[in-house]
């Protein structure tokens, strides 16, 4: 069975109870279910992590493996240029990052408005709360070249 691995970064942990005006209301159980529900035949292998070396080895991971990644690295996405590195990594050996925001970061403070990881991502998503998530895993799984 192909996988999809859907990274969540640092404070994403507190989903359901962190700013829900601006997150949701939603937890990543949930988000998990949900995508699960959408997959089918494709494993969700879900993670969030409060710490940045472990998301990067989650990302040299799917360089070595191909699997596709739907990353949604909370702050880190404003200055982390070694996430960068690593999304390079990734989308540069041929393999799919989506980039996710469950909010709009162009609607809020301006240090937001920056994305170091657009530019080397393979398609960005944001604004659309946990249907971002679903969005950006419809187009993997409308896509077999993407899972390998």
């Amino acid at each position: 069975m192909s996988s999809v691995l859907v990274l969540n970064g640092p404070n994403l942990g507190r989903l359901g109870t962190r700013e829900p005006d601006v997150y949701g209301s939603g937890t990543l159980a949930e988000l998990r279910e949900l995508l699960q529900s959408d997959a089918a035949e494709t494993a969700i292998d879900l993670r969030q992590t409060d710490d940045e070396a472990e998301l990067l080895r989650w990302l040299h991971e799917s360089a070595d493996s191909g699997a596709p990644v739907i990353l949604n690295a909370g702050a880190w996405t404003h200055y982390s240029f070694a996430l960068r590195d690593a999304v390079a990594l990734v989308t540069k050996a041929g393999g799919t990052v989506i980039e996710v925001h469950l909010s709009n970061p162009h609607a809020r403070e301006e240090f937001r408005h920056t994305s170091v990881i657009t530019a080397v991502a393979t398609g960005v998503i944001a604004g659309l709360g946990f249907e971002g998530y679903r969005l950006a895993l419809a187009y993997i799984l409308r896509n077999p070249s993407v899972i390998r």
